[in-house]
């Protein structure tokens, strides 16, 4: 694992790609940054964190023969190796929220963003984001529903120690992303998966809310809701969000 530590940058994100383009990179190639002015999330939006607070940092991942097709897998992957590292430090109510926050309780801890490379059919490399907010205590009233190990386990934690072990359990699980192990991955996503099989308040990119119930995600990363009329129903990321 080579990790390139930044004081201050844009987006981590950002700046991999860029390297990953003027360079060869090793894989699992890491960029960390104390301080990220301009960090994004799912649905285009701000990543907000203290400086020298939390981690954020962005991992290089090369693929030998991931298919466009088989792209969520890589997603459950990820999404999995954050989940295992947060449970194996005994954080209460983790859930996975679709397609790859972590919350403990109904507060979000960790935020991913995947960003791939496609060559053909194939993915011939990512950039993976993550935010992981550990010795932050207050959040602003943007974040209300935020929180971060500290708060949850009432101590202090080394960030540069929990940044090899939390990029060692995300290449343990990308490693593990192959055809035969698919269906696996998939039936531990979705038994960590928020409100799965719960009735639920969602809204519509268009503000019309409605009540439905998480029965699944489509092979290509859709969410399939059960609608109260037994219409299924599959949305794309930004067509859908949570209302509870």
């Amino acid at each position: 694992m080579h990790i390139f530590k930044l004081d201050a940058i844009h987006s981590t994100n950002s700046f991999l790609k860029e390297m990953a383009v003027n360079s060869a990179l090793k894989n699992y190639t890491v960029v960390w940054a104390r301080d990220q002015y301009s960090g994004r999330g799912q649905h285009d939006r701000r990543w907000i964190s203290e400086p020298g607070k939390n981690l954020v940092f962005s991992v290089f991942v090369r693929h030998e023969f991931l298919s466009t097709a088989h792209i969520t897998y890589l997603s459950h992957a990820v999404s999995l190796g954050v989940y295992e590292f947060l449970k194996g430090k005994k954080v209460p109510r983790l859930k996975i929220k679709w397609p790859n926050d972590i919350l403990s309780g109904n507060k979000k801890i960790a935020g991913i963003l995947i960003e791939n490379a496609f060559q053909n059919s194939c993915v011939k490399h990512s950039v993976v984001g993550i935010g992981l907010n550990v010795n932050q205590t207050l959040f602003p009233d943007s974040l209300k529903n935020a929180t971060s190990l500290k708060n949850v386990l009432k101590k202090d934690f080394n960030l540069e120690n929990l940044l090899g072990e939390l990029v060692k359990s995300i290449q343990k699980e990308i490693n593990a992303c192959l055809p035969q192990h698919f269906k696996k991955a998939k039936s531990r996503y979705l038994e960590a998966l928020y409100k799965n099989n719960v009735p639920s308040m969602f809204q519509t990119d268009d503000k019309v809310p409605f009540m439905a119930k998480i029965i699944g995600v489509s092979a290509s990363g859709k969410l399939q809701l059960v609608l109260t009329n037994e219409e299924v129903k599959e949305f794309e990321i930004k067509e859908i969000q949570f209302l509870n």
